[in-house]
């Protein structure tokens, strides 16, 4: 039972930071362009380049 009062405390810490560090990033713009980077490897270009091996 003593853990429990230790852990408690422990959990409900990382849970503000977690949810803390969540809301940083939505209002920081870190979601904002997700699709330029999913779709990014298929818009490299594969062709040889001239003098390349």
């Amino acid at each position: 039972m003593d853990a429990l009062f230790l852990l408690l405390p422990i959990s409900l810490l990382f849970v503000l930071g977690i949810g803390a560090a969540f809301w940083w990033a939505i209002f920081a713009g870190q979601f904002d362009d997700t699709r330029d980077a999913a779709t990014a490897i298929l818009d490299d270009d594969d062709q040889a380049h001239p003098g390349a091996h």
